[in-house]
């Protein structure tokens, strides 16, 4: 996996804001301030919808509008885009369909719950220069990300 102070791997990934599906690229969010990566495992799972719900009720929107929050997962973006509707997600979900980015931050698993090449739950913090300024994976797919410490990594930019 990625740790603070490697270079975050560029990449463009087809996804949805909620409403057009079109292809979106690191580098295009990284020049307008620093980005916060949401890898999770899939679409309308409970654990899922938690982190991603939680991510909006944090009010880093109001606060920093600097931040950009892409959210990174192996469904399709027409699961995202039902998925960010239902929940009214603010943010953008992207389609990591082959899983080259998961394996690229080294946050690909092979398999869970019989389903396999998943993106485990997963945030990075990257900065204007790319670089991660903060990693977290989780152990338990359960396990939520402490988003004081994603905050305070943000602070520091």
């Amino acid at each position: 996996m990625l740790t603070a102070g490697d270079a975050a791997p560029d990449f463009i990934l087809p996804g949805t804001d909620g409403e057009v599906v079109r292809e979106y690229m690191l580098a295009e969010h990284t020049r307008d301030g620093p980005v916060v990566l949401a890898f999770y495992l899939f679409d309308f799972h409970p654990n899922c919808t938690d982190e991603l719900c939680g991510i909006q009720n944090l009010g880093w929107f109001e606060v920093r509008e600097d931040v950009t929050v892409l959210g990174i997962s192996r469904d399709s973006a027409f699961s995202h885009r039902a998925f960010a509707r239902e929940y009214d997600i603010p943010f953008p979900l992207l389609t990591d369909s082959d899983g080259a980015v998961s394996e690229r931050y080294g946050v690909r698993l092979d398999e869970l719950a019989g389903h396999r090449d998943v993106s485990n739950r997963a945030v990075f913090v990257i900065d204007g220069d790319t670089s991660v300024r903060y990693a977290w994976a989780a152990d338990d797919p359960s396990t939520q990300p402490d988003w004081d410490a994603v905050r305070a990594a943000l602070d520091e930019l």
